[in-house]
């Protein structure tokens, strides 16, 4: 049976795994190929619950949102978004803050390309194509598209500076982020690590590097730095079922199995 490819831009190569697409799959999505699929099996093979912990972050994302909409915040940032699957922040947003702006950013032109097909009239969305390690170009982007930076804006990294390799410096490209934000916004981390982790897992990150993103692991004390000059909400940076979990999603007795810690911190 042929897999049809009329939604993936020219000159994309759906011959080589794309991280994009791995994480769409894992999220039960529809907008990914047999070579995503078979590397999401390898890597699942070694990491049985990799997919849970994607389906893990992502459901943290959507609560954190929701808690966000809440503090008054209605303007969303989310770097490294991926390809949009249902429940994403844009639908979040909207429903819990009507009249909400979520600009969606991300490296890969497929889930960009994606994206905007989705987005195409939803009112209060926008989409750059555009590496999160050119801050200055993310940010005029976002400007563009209608974010007002001189009020509180939610900066969400759920699940991308784990693709940030330390030589180009994650921390200070996070620090450029917090100054250039007004007073009252937000930053949202999840992240992976090794705390906690079976051996296994340290073959999975090499695996991912097959995608040309390849994972770094990071301990708690060095994600928790990235919250420089943001105070930490409760319950602080933990592995991303205890973050604020709804009362009807009891937490698992060992929530460092989804290999990821959550926080969000508001700038005072």
């Amino acid at each position: 049976m042929t897999e049809s490819n009329d939604w993936v831009p020219a000159g994309i190569d759906v011959t080589v795994p794309s991280a994009a697409r791995v994480y769409d799959y894992f999220l039960g999505g529809a907008h990914n190929f047999a070579v995503d699929r078979a590397l999401a099996g390898q890597i699942a093979s070694m990491t049985p619950n990799i997919g849970e912990t994607m389906r893990s972050n992502r459901v943290f994302l959507r609560r954190a949102v929701r808690y966000l909409a809440a503090q008054g915040v209605r303007q969303f940032l989310d770097i490294g978004s991926g390809i949009p699957t249902a429940g994403n922040v844009h639908e979040i947003a909207l429903e819990a803050a009507p009249g909400a702006r979520v600009v969606y950013v991300d490296i890969d032109p497929v889930a960009v390309e994606h994206s905007r097909a989705i987005l195409a009239g939803v009112d209060g969305t926008g989409v750059v194509l555009a590496d999160m390690r050119d801050v200055d170009r993310v940010l005029a982007e976002a400007e563009k598209l209608g974010l007002d930076l001189t009020e509180p804006v939610a900066v969400l990294l759920a699940g991308v500076l784990h693709f940030v390799p330390d030589g180009d410096g994650p921390q200070a490209l996070v620090a450029a982020l917090g100054a250039a934000v007004a007073p009252g916004s937000y930053l949202l981390i999840s992240h992976a690590t090794a705390d906690g982790q079976p051996p296994e897992v340290v073959e999975a990150q090499r695996l991912s590097g097959r995608t040309g993103t390849e994972i770094v692991l990071r301990p708690a004390a060095e994600i928790t730095a990235y919250f420089a000059g943001f105070d930490l909400v409760e319950p602080g940076l933990v592995f991303i079922p205890r973050w604020r979990p709804d009362p009807s999603d009891p937490v698992d007795e060992h929530p460092e199995r989804v290999g990821a810690y959550a926080g969000v911190g508001r700038k005072p």
